[in-house]
Order: C-alpha cells, then sequence, then structure tokens
C-alpha cells in the first residue's frame, strides 16, 4: 500500500500533483489547517499565499509533507 502524505490522507503522488497547482495547494493548505483548528495558520496561508506555496511545494518533493508553520 502506499504511503499516505499530507492532504487529507491521499497517496503522495496524489498530493505532489496538488501541491504543483497553486490554487489547489493554496486552497488546500487552509483546508487541511482549519480542519486541525489552527486558526492563525489558516488566516497566514490566505495572506502568505505564493512565499508558503513555494516552500510547501520544496517540502512535499524533498520529504513528502507540507510545511507545519505553526
Amino acid at each position: 500500500m502506499a504511503k499516505k502524505s499530507d492532504y487529507f490522507g491521499l497517496d503522495r503522488i496524489v498530493s505532489l500533483v496538488l501541491a504543483i497547482i497553486p490554487f489547489t495547494a493554496w486552497l488546500l493548505g487552509i483546508l487541511t489547517r482549519a480542519k486541525e483548528g489552527k486558526w492563525l495558520a489558516a488566516i497566514i496561508r490566505v495572506f502568505g499565499g505564493l512565499i508558503i506555496w513555494l516552500v510547501d511545494l520544496y517540502m512535499m518533493i524533498t520529504k513528502g509533507t507540507i510545511w507545519r508553520l505553526l
């Protein structure tokens, strides 16, 4: 079975594809933080979209997880 990744427990390949697309990475990043109850992190992701997207993309490619800011 494939190793699970960050976006709602989806496979790593699916999460990587979703992380490459800027809008889906931004939206899913906000939704995952809200689901975890980390509202400050969700708000930061709303306004810091491009920078956090680049960091998320790098981390997803190298480590298979998205950046846990808070």
